[in-house]
């Protein structure tokens, strides 16, 4: 069926990512209403269980990501996708139908559990079914149904405040239950990764796969044949080389480089500060002067300049530029744009200055800040970070290098809006250094992957292994093995 097909199934399993970005933006405008904070009943310690409802999420999405590596290894990608769709489905109706805060905070681990769950498996399939030439994009294409579910989130949540009661906040919760729902109907239908089945043995049916996503012409079933030998060869090798254990990821000098790399662009991520933005947005708005109404306003419009901007950056840049120049690219941004942002409100403290030029400003730089992410970050950190690894490590790593991504959403989601309203403009001076180190860190270390097959990364890491070798290697001493059974015989 070709690239067409392979596009649609890319882009089917990232509504597991749109839940992802429609929750982050979501959460920012139901923790601003008026009728939430009546329903926490805490004025006193607000900005704290604010924090809480915000990272009891993220720290259910570290958990949800850990297990997610062993029932991608054991049970398979669309199997792993229809539990991640269950869980949002229970963790959804618990928040909306919360009764009191215990409530909330137990649907939003379950949900996070499943968001956790969602956005390692997304790029892993996605990665595992996309052709070379257009891995980029297909991958990246959960980072643009994050953003289109942030889009969502933040004009649902304009359009919830002019409700009356508890619905202002319980509906748009609700709301999440749709594409929960569309993606457990809709998973069956998916075919299964070739590579997972090759590794299980099921040989035929990954051949069968295989051939599917490469279309009915005869050039592109010669292509698929090409691909499966190549695909069959590296992965039966691992198979005889490697145990399933997390040890393996540091097991050899190519290994661990794969696992820092992969690692590192998924924390370096979080250093951009661009989820302190997705779930704080509005408070930082009122940091800079404006009021609830408009830092809903403004929240909005944000929401669409990042996948705007990511949609161009994966279609037209990604796969001819690669992934190591943008995340430089990006790195380097930041320290400018919040740099800019730090001067502005340390200049002009909004309690103190009407200054509509300086407002204007450090919004502005808000807004770049989501543009550079778009340009780098965004897309290519799960691009990256699913690619570097082969097939036999690969639910693992992916795993493993997820649930640092959470681990320091985790850690920002919970001090970010306490800081933001006791700190101000110090808390940005912690942004400006983390970028700093990332751009030199990436410069020095970091590989470039574009157009290579997945089974190709073993000479940009430097692996020990050559498959062809260790089949070669196997066959001989199967052979000897044979021989002396007959000399015994004999």
């Amino acid at each position: 069926m070709g690239v067409v097909y392979n596009i649609f199934l890319a882009a089917f399993c990232a509504i597991g990512s749109f839940l992802f970005g429609y929750d982050s933006g979501i959460i920012a405008s139901v923790i601003t209403f008026d009728s939430f904070k009546a329903f926490i009943n805490n004025p006193g310690n607000y900005d704290s269980l604010s924090g809480a409802v915000v990272s009891t999420f993220t720290g259910g999405c570290f958990f949800g990501a850990a297990i997610a590596g062993w029932t991608n290894d054991k049970l398979g990608r669309i199997r792993t996708v229809q539990i991640g769709a269950i869980l949002a489905l229970w963790g959804c109706s618990m928040q909306a139908g919360a009764n009191n805060f215990a409530c909330m905070l137990v649907g939003r681990i379950v949900a996070g559990f499943a968001i956790g769950v969602l956005s390692m498996t997304v790029p892993l399939y996605n990665t595992e079914i996309a052709p070379p030439k257009h891995r980029g994009f297909m991958v990246g294409l959960a980072q643009q149904m994050i953003g289109i579910g942030f889009i969502v989130a933040n004009w649902v949540g304009y359009g919830c405040q002019f409700l009356k009661g508890n619905t202002e906040w319980r509906l748009p919760l609700g709301l999440q239950l749709a594409p929960a729902l569309l993606l457990l109907l809709g998973s069956p239908f998916m075919p299964q990764s070739p590579r997972w089945l090759l590794e299980h043995g099921r040989d035929e049916e990954a051949l069968a796969v295989v051939r599917k996503l490469h279309g009915n012409s005869a050039e592109a079933q010669r292509a698929a044949d090409e691909e499966f030998a190549e695909m069959q060869t590296t992965i039966k090798a691992e198979l005889l080389v490697r145990s399933r254990s997390i040890s393996d990821l540091w097991a050899t000098r190519g290994m661990l480089k794969r696992t820092l790399v992969a690692v590192g662009v998924q924390v370096f991520g979080q250093f951009s500060g661009i989820n302190v933005i997705n779930y704080f947005g509005p408070s930082m708005y009122k940091a800079l002067g404006l009021t609830s109404g408009q830092s809903l306003l403004v929240q909005g419009i944000y929401g669409a300049v990042g996948p705007i901007t990511n949609f161009f950056f994966i279609t037209l840049i990604l796969d001819t530029v690669g992934r190591k120049k943008p995340l430089m690219f990006g790195a380097g941004s930041f320290v400018v744009t919040y740099s800019v942002l730090t001067a502005i409100v340390a200049s002009f403290p909004p309690d103190e200055s009407t200054n509509h030029a300086a407002q204007r400003a450090g919004i502005a730089m808000i807004f770049l800040t989501s543009i550079f992410f778009s340009l780098s970050f965004g897309p290519v950190s799960w691009v990256l970070a699913s690619e570097v690894f082969p097939t036999r490590t690969r639910s693992i790593g992916t795993s493993v290098a997820t649930c640092a991504n959470w681990a320091f959403n985790v850690l920002f989601s919970q001090v970010s809006n306490i800081a933001i309203n006791n700190i101000s403009w110090r808390y940005y001076l912690v942004f400006i250094c983390l970028n700093f180190v990332d751009f030199v860190l990436i410069g020095l270390f970091f590989p470039e992957t574009k157009g290579k097959t997945l089974e190709d990364m073993a000479e940009i890491f430097g692996d020990e292994i050559d498959a062809h070798d260790v089949l070669e290697s196997a066959h001989v001493n199967d052979k000897l093995d044979h021989e002396k059974l007959e000399e015994k015989s004999a």
